[in-house]
């Protein structure tokens, strides 16, 4: 019998400028026009999907944003931002995937109907321009849970010519917990969005998320800032691998390659993990 051809799945991901001053609406729009270019970089080069970091529109600073600021962190006033400019990025975003026909994970910030302070997000956006899904982070660092954020609280899903993913964002990269419950929702791959932002220990997430995708064996995407000497942004296989990662140089620039399951047979299936772990009680 010949072979049946491998169906692929061609994804990006992107680094981008981070801008942290929600307030200037220059700014706020040269990052989301950079968005767009590299929307359209991904797209010419066949993806159906694109991966942007958080903060990819704009990381609010906790210093701009406090009523004791500059220089104390405070409660966040979060009228201060630029509502208006950070909307109107965001709905031109939506309809240029729509336009491209590019399923798009873009990171903004989303007001909660009801709640004094808002949701860091990661909006998925459908290749017809349309808001699929919505996830919150979850694991909320001091800063952003004292002074900013309203926490998540359950992972998402989602689903692109047949494959899976799951989405994780900012401190989410440094729960294993979380990735481990995505691989019992039986995903093909989790996107990674995370600003480095001079964090103590940031140059270890490329070393936790490879460690995530080896341990549940699946794909895992990690989008950063364009950062000279941050981590890669790129796509990790399922035993650990970078299969693609953009420059190290710190240039706005996209990661592609083709998902497929081939990796996912063998002794280090997932099959072979459940059973395992089943049998161990984990």
């Amino acid at each position: 019998m010949p072979e049946q051809p491998q169906t692929t799945l061609r994804i990006a991901v992107a680094q981008s400028t981070v801008r942290d001053d929600p307030t200037d609406a220059d700014g706020l729009r040269a990052s989301a026009a950079q968005v767009r270019r590299l929307m359209t970089d991904a797209a010419a080069a066949g993806a159906r999907l694109v991966h942007f970091t958080e903060g990819a529109i704009c990381f609010p600073s906790k210093y701009v944003l406090s009523e004791l600021g500059p220089d104390e962190v405070g409660p966040a006033d979060w009228s201060r931002a630029d509502w208006a400019v950070l909307d109107d990025e965001l709905r031109r975003i939506v309809a240029l995937a729509g336009e491209l026909a590019i399923w798009t994970v873009i990171a903004a910030v989303h007001r909660a109907p009801g709640s004094e302070r808002p949701h860091n997000s990661l909006y998925v956006v459908s290749d017809q321009g349309a808001v699929a899904a919505r996830y919150d982070e979850r694991t909320l660092s001091n800063t952003k849970l004292t002074y900013m954020y309203t926490p998540g609280s359950r992972p998402v899903t989602f689903d692109v010519d047949g494959y899976r993913f799951g989405l994780a964002l900012g401190m989410d990269a440094h729960f294993p917990e979380l990735f481990t419950e995505y691989e019992r929702l039986d995903v093909d791959g989790v996107l990674v969005s995370y600003e480095t932002g001079g964090v103590p220990g940031r140059e270890t997430v490329a070393t936790e998320v490879r460690g995530y995708a080896a341990a549940n064996s699946y794909w895992v995407g990690l989008a950063v800032p364009a950062e000279a000497g941050a981590p890669f942004a790129g796509v990790i296989g399922p035993r650990g691998e970078w299969s693609a990662a953009c420059p190290a140089d710190g240039v706005p620039a996209i990661a592609v390659t083709d998902v497929h399951r081939d990796d996912t047979v063998g002794p280090l299936a997932r099959d072979w993990r459940r059973r395992t772990r089943g049998r161990i009680g984990v």
